[in-house]
C-alpha cells in the first residue's frame, strides 16, 4: 500500500482558488487509480474526484465539474487538485485515497469504498 500526504488547504473567500496536493511514498504509484475524497462537518466523505493510473480516465462530481481540475504526475508520485470559483459548500477535509489498479490503466473506482490507502487529510474553508 502507499503512504499519502497531502497539502494545499486552507482558508479562502468565495470564488478564490487552491490547488491541493498528494505526494504518494512507496511501490509502483504508476499503477495506482487516485482520488480526491471530501468531507463537510456532519456529512459522510463523498467523492471529487478520481483519476486513473495512466490519467487516461478521469472523473468528477456534479458539484465541482467546470470548477475543479484534478491531475497526476507519475514521476513526482503526486496528484493534483486545482479548485477554482470555491463555493462554501467546499468547505471540509479533503482526503486522498488510491486503490491499486493492477495493470488496468484505465479503471476507476465505483465507491469511495474500493480505496485502500488514505491520507490523513488537509482542511479547505471557504468563506467571507
Amino acid at each position: 500500500q502507499l503512504q499519502l500526504v497531502e497539502s494545499g488547504g486552507g482558508w479562502v473567500q468565495p470564488g478564490g482558488s487552491l490547488r491541493l496536493s498528494c505526494v504518494a511514498s512507496g511501490y509502483a504509484f504508476f499503477d495506482y487509480a487516485v482520488g480526491w475524497v471530501r468531507q463537510a462537518p456532519g456529512k459522510e466523505r463523498e467523492e471529487v474526484s478520481y483519476i486513473s493510473s495512466s490519467s487516461e480516465s478521469i472523473r468528477y462530481a456534479e458539484s465541482v465539474k467546470g470548477r475543479f481540475t484534478i491531475s497526476r504526475d507519475n514521476a513526482k508520485n503526486t496528484v493534483y487538485l486545482q479548485m477554482n470559483s470555491l463555493k462554501p459548500e467546499d468547505t471540509g477535509v479533503y482526503y486522498c485515497a488510491a486503490v491499486r489498479s493492477n495493470g488496468v490503466t484505465w479503471h476507476l473506482p465505483i465507491s469511495i469504498y474500493e480505496f485502500t490507502s488514505w491520507g490523513q487529510g488537509t482542511q479547505v474553508t471557504v468563506s467571507s
